[in-house]
């Protein structure tokens, strides 16, 4: 099927995505979007049962959503997400730094050994 036109009309269906299938879809949208604890306690009870909440707080978290209930989670809970992710990343970055400073420094033991036994069997050859 040919791809249509950028210029071709909004009146064209648009492709289906994981939006058309969220349990909010048709909603006030206030709530998802509300300081009020009320609202985003409901919030998060449409998100429960949403068949694309996954989708919905992937979508979140990846374009770093910062306002409003996302795939049941709130801005806070998002943000803390967020963190924890980065630090794990730090830490793992850490260990592999740490592992790769002390393969350097194995190997640079055992060339300074066998540095040792030639000149030991230099000698002992002389």
């Amino acid at each position: 099927m040919p791809r249509p036109s950028r210029y071709a009309p909004d009146t064209l269906p648009h492709p289906p995505t994981w939006r058309d299938e969220a349990a909010c879809t048709g909603m006030d949208f206030a709530a998802f979007f509300s300081l009020s604890q009320a609202d985003i306690a409901h919030a998060k009870s449409v998100c429960g049962p949403c068949p694309v909440r996954h989708e919905c707080l992937t979508h979140a978290l990846t374009f770093r959503e910062d306002y409003g209930v996302w795939g049941g989670l709130d801005e806070d809970e998002r943000g803390q997400i967020l963190r924890d992710v980065r630090r794990s990343a730090e830490r793992q970055r850490r260990l592999e730094r740490e592992r790769a400073r002390a393969r350097e420094e194995k190997e640079r033991q055992e060339s300074e050994q066998r540095e040792t036994e030639k000149q030991a069997d230099a000698t002992a050859a002389a």
